[in-house]
């Protein structure tokens, strides 16, 4: 008995299996290219890296002592670490292209047009985030972190959880101020309204303060204010992103 041919909604499915192995693969090509433009972007950076960990170190107050190695291999860790930073920073656009990339082809011709700002706007975004963190929050954090109990605890850190500690805040300052662009994204695709989210105003100001919360390195109000401050303002750009979407 010869076998039964396939049912139309099994072909359809095989189709559909096809086209979901295509994607990943697809998916997968954006990541090596990605992983790829990072590597090389961090390999380059190893140049600046030494400049930019001064940078960090200056961070701290005169009085403070200087961040000591207890490892034989901590200091290039944390050299690694700083290029690493570096890195992200500059293989952002490549990184944002091969998302869009992918995204790209399952959209309408006329909402591709609203993607070519935001390659570079993404990037400013982070920078200026980076850019936020280090000459605005840090300087008024660390200090504070430094002094605090200084009569009875003697700070000493090590240069591998200092550095980690900044570039950690670093990252996750540089991706919250991503934050207008998923919006433009959520509202783009049907998830949210520009209305829902200009009626969501107070539960986005809590929100900061939570986020602020979470992401100052302090536990003065001061600096806590200077991290929710910009995020309420990047919650309201991110309004004004969402009607133009």
């Amino acid at each position: 008995r010869e076998p039964s041919s396939p049912s139309e909604p099994e072909a359809e499915d095989d189709e559909v299996r096809m086209t979901l192995i295509e994607h990943l693969e697809e998916l997968r090509q954006r990541l090596i290219k990605s992983a790829a433009a990072l590597a090389v972007t961090t390999s380059f950076s190893l140049i600046f890296a030494k400049r930019v960990l001064i940078a960090l170190v200056s961070l701290l107050p005169p009085e403070a002592p200087r961040p000591q190695a207890i490892r034989p291999i901590e200091s290039f860790v944390v050299y690694i670490k700083v290029a690493a930073l570096l890195g992200v920073a500059l293989a952002m656009p490549i990184i944002v292209y091969q998302f869009l990339a992918f995204v790209m082809p399952g959209l309408k011709p006329h909402e591709k047009r609203y993607l070519y700002f935001i390659v570079p706007g993404a990037t400013l975004l982070f920078v200026a985030g980076l850019a936020f963190t280090f000459w605005v929050i840090l300087p008024f954090g660390i200090p504070v972190l430094v002094n605090f109990l200084s009569d009875v605890i003697v700070q000493q850190w090590t240069i591998d959880y200092y550095v980690s500690f900044v570039v950690r805040f670093l990252l996750a300052v540089g991706l919250v101020f991503e934050t207008p662009l998923i919006m433009f994204f959520l509202a783009k695709i049907g998830v949210v309204t520009p209305r829902t989210l200009a009626r969501s105003r107070r539960y986005a100001v809590v929100v900061a303060a939570i986020v602020a919360a979470v992401l100052t390195p302090t536990t003065d109000p001061f600096t806590m204010l200077l991290v929710m401050g910009p995020l309420i303002l990047l919650y309201e750009f991110g309004v004004l992103l969402a009607k133009l979407a």
